[in-house]
């Protein structure tokens, strides 16, 4: 197959670029920021926004797997612009678009955020929620097959975000391990390479035309969770520190999950492992796997 990957040069796309391109012909379409010529796939360095760019582009593909739409009118103006005969467009959109508060595990027919909020965090999710509404116009008006993937928390090597990462980095350099006291909100993980796999069981996939998948490892974390599986992995010597979200922020300790319980919002991930017959890596097992692989990165 021919695939044309939009982004894709951090981190999931990134990841999901090293397993396709065994078995496909992969094109990436980003910025330039970072080579991906050295994995065996083209490079198309560009701004997505401007039209010249996607009239400018002549082959043929398959397959779009969108990474980095995020404004209203991203996906028009590639399926408005770009010549040939698409069969099949993923977007990689996020649990968030859900509406919030709702009790219980949320499915993929839970009802999307209708609220604006004015801080950052909100308007990303309106705008998720507004590109999933755009793709479904946009390929009901052209006849193309979409498909909907909507991860949680992604985890795993090459994460460079201020997530996992920064904890796996205090235990090797600093021999630290952060306990964040009073910390009770609850959360979801899903392992890089196990998002990756659920694009490529989409590829021209009939069963997910016009289905949308919830991406995440059914058990539930906390912070405390957190902290133990890491100290379970880890192969160091290290204190154990405690700290309130104050201290934590005061010493650059970064929150990056839901601190408090009326902040958790949860999912379920049936849909997935049954249609898509995908088998989710468990945390310790995942946990294991980046500490392995930034441990070559810190130490």
């Amino acid at each position: 197959m021919k695939i044309l990957v939009i982004g894709g040069s951090y981190f999931y796309g990134r990841v999901f670029v090293m397993q396709a391109v065994k078995e496909h012909d992969i094109t990436v379409l980003n910025r330039g920021t970072y080579s991906m010529e050295n994995l065996g796939v083209k490079q198309i360095k560009g701004d997505r926004r401007r039209e010249d760019l996607w009239k400018s582009i002549t082959e043929d593909y398959d397959i779009i797997v969108d990474f980095c739409a995020y404004n209203s009118g991203d996906i028009a103006k590639v399926l408005n612009h770009i010549k040939g005969n698409i069969k099949q467009y993923i977007l990689i959109s996020t649990v968030d678009v859900y509406k919030r508060g709702i009790k219980g595990l949320k499915t993929e027919d839970t009802p999307f955020e209708q609220r604006e909020f004015e801080e950052e965090v909100g308007k990303y999710i309106t705008r998720k929620v507004a590109l999933e509404k755009e793709i479904v116009t946009e390929c009901m008006q052209k006849d193309i097959e979409y498909t909907i993937l909507r991860p949680a928390i992604l985890y795993g090597p090459y994460n460079y975000a201020p997530r996992e990462s920064v904890y796996i980095k205090l235990l090797i350099q600093n021999h630290i391990i952060p306990h964040i006291n009073g910390a009770t909100g609850k959360f979801q993980f899903v392992y890089i390479k196990d998002a990756a796999e659920a694009i490529i069981r989409c590829l021209l996939n009939k069963i997910t035309y016009g289905q949308a998948y919830n991406l995440c490892e059914k058990s539930i974390i906390t912070y405390d969770i957190f902290i133990e599986t890491l100290k379970n992995v880890a192969d160091l010597d290290y204190k154990e520190c405690n700290y309130t979200f104050q201290q934590a922020i005061n010493e650059g300790i970064p929150l990056p999950f839901p601190v408090l319980e009326e902040e958790s919002e949860l999912y379920t991930n049936e849909k997935s492992e049954h249609e898509l017959k995908l088998k989710y890596t468990s945390f310790l097992q995942g946990l294991a796997k980046t500490y392995s692989a930034f441990k070559n990165v810190y130490i």
